[in-house]
């Protein structure tokens, strides 16, 4: 397994291809959801990609600093390989994911909106249930709110 984070700057267009492919398998064509992936967000983003011992990327985040997504810093687009579920892959993703959001924005205060079904999953890494379930593209969601300030 090898982990990378990069700034879209530093995404290749094979890596971004990739990301993209991943995102699409599973957020439109498994979920059955048309929505617009590409949301001109992927540039203000950090990219967290965790590859497997073939080179295939198996699960994906990405993070950003706060005044983008929310008044805090965010992470979303998380996603895990359908070949890699069950492997506890997607709570490395997430320890990653947080980590990069202390490293490069230096805090530990991180909202997500969240599949209403995954909200244990996301306790899990420290995120509590603070709205009530909403809509978002046709699925289930609550915003999620993790509070670990740094020390």
């Amino acid at each position: 397994m090898k982990i990378q984070i990069k700034s879209f700057n530093e995404l290749s267009a094979a890596e971004l291809y990739e990301v993209l492919y991943l995102r699409n398998l599973v957020f439109v064509m498994e979920q059955n959801c048309v929505y617009l992936d590409t949301d001109r967000n992927d540039d203000k983003a950090h990219h967290v990609m965790i590859y497997d011992e073939d080179g295939e990327l198996s699960a994906y985040a990405r993070t950003f600093k706060p005044g983008i997504k929310y008044e805090t810093c965010s992470i979303g687009r998380v996603v895990v390989s359908p070949k890699h579920r069950g492997t506890q892959l997607g709570h490395i993703l997430m320890e990653n994911a947080v980590k990069a959001v202390e490293d490069f924005y230096r805090t530990g205060i991180i909202t997500i909106s969240a599949q209403a079904h995954l909200q244990r999953f996301y306790s899990k890494h420290g995120f509590e249930t603070v709205s009530g379930e909403y809509l978002e593209d046709n699925i289930p969601h609550v915003e999620m709110l993790r509070k670990k300030e740094l020390i």
